[in-house]
């Protein structure tokens, strides 16, 4: 008898909980039923519309009287001819240039302004100030790049727009902001950070609030000033979001903000082509052109999907390697 206990004993925990019977318990079934919806709505828009990445091996052609699906199968199978056509287009280099060097800048300053206003903001006294300057800079968050661009458009028209009319108040001459690509990797930049800075602060500002403040209790009795608890308390804390915002951010250095690139530029015509074209906007210019089948423009999508895959394991990888409780997965 005692030699069955004294070996229970030495046996690992796992094995005597393996022994135990599943149990569902009433949490369990509340649990399951408020992810149901967001489980169903992945399944429907996320993972049963991935069957069309086929579209990217084939030359898709719409056969009369069949339906979508039907056409899909019976159109011709190309291998990695539409993927050739893509990567083989004249600006290719350039857009895929364009979308990488704006997307390094974007992953920059989307991390160091709004942490820098996250801190600032966290440390203003009066609360109905901070709501304020909190409410004020997230508002454009919910505004569409379709309503910003009437706004650009009626700053930087040539003849009427607002910022003309301050340079000629100045004795200065109109600038034909439209017509000169050099000023547009500038605005393009600033209406981004416009745009998200607000949301990224309150994501910022949110982890701030989860910090134990004993941590800055001990920190005053010490004599810390706020610089010097801004560098040890607040960010150290705020390392795991960074990290996570950082990796998702890297996942998406080859795609980009269409309306940004397209409808603030008014269509990325000529001769603001070279500095706002993206891969985005080259796709949707395949897309509505009559010349080019839907294969092709699948194949452009595809390739942005699976680099951005791979550079999110990537990033994954390499801060695991630094730091396994940081790593996203």
């Amino acid at each position: 008898m005692s030699n069955s206990r004294s070996a229970e004993k030495g046996r690992p925990e796992a094995a005597i909980q393996k022994k135990k019977k599943f149990s569902w318990t009433r949490d369990d079934t509340e649990l399951t039923i408020l992810a149901l919806p967001t489980t169903v709505w992945y399944i429907l828009f996320c993972y049963l519309p991935m069957f069309g990445v086929i579209l990217a091996f084939k030359d898709y052609k719409i056969v009369e009287g069949k339906s979508f699906l039907t056409s899909m199968i019976q159109s011709d199978w190309v291998g990695f001819d539409n993927f050739k056509y893509f990567f083989g287009l004249r600006d290719f280099p350039q857009i895929l240039r364009n979308t990488i060097l704006y997307n390094l800048c974007f992953i920059v300053l989307d991390i160091v302004l709004p942490v820098g206003l996250a801190l600032m903001i966290s440390n203003i006294y009066s609360k109905r100030k901070s709501k304020v300057y909190q409410t004020l800079m997230f508002m454009p968050h919910f505004m569409s790049w379709v309503v910003i661009s009437y706004f650009v458009y009626a700053f930087l028209i040539t003849d009427k727009g607002l910022l003309n009319a301050v340079i000629r108040t100045f004795g200065g001459q109109n600038i034909n902001w439209y017509g000169t690509p050099a000023y547009w990797p500038f605005i393009l930049v600033f209406m981004h950070i416009w745009k998200g800075i607000g949301y990224s602060m309150v994501v910022y500002l949110a982890a701030i609030t989860g910090i134990d403040t004993s941590l800055y209790e001990a920190a005053v009795l010490d004599g810390a000033s706020k610089t010097q608890q801004a560098r040890y308390i607040t960010l150290p804390g705020l390392q795991p979001i960074i990290i996570m915002m950082f990796i998702l951010s890297v996942g998406r250095i080859i795609s980009s903000d269409f309306g940004l690139f397209y409808q603030v530029s008014r269509g990325a015509n000529q001769p603001l082509t070279p500095v706002v074209a993206t891969l985005d906007v080259k796709i949707y210019q395949m897309l509505t052109a009559q010349n080019v089948s839907l294969g092709k423009t699948t194949a452009a999508s595809l390739f942005q999907s699976v680099v951005g895959c791979i550079m999110i394991l990537s990033a994954n990888a390499v801060v695991r390697k630094v730091d396994k409780s940081s790593a996203l997965i």
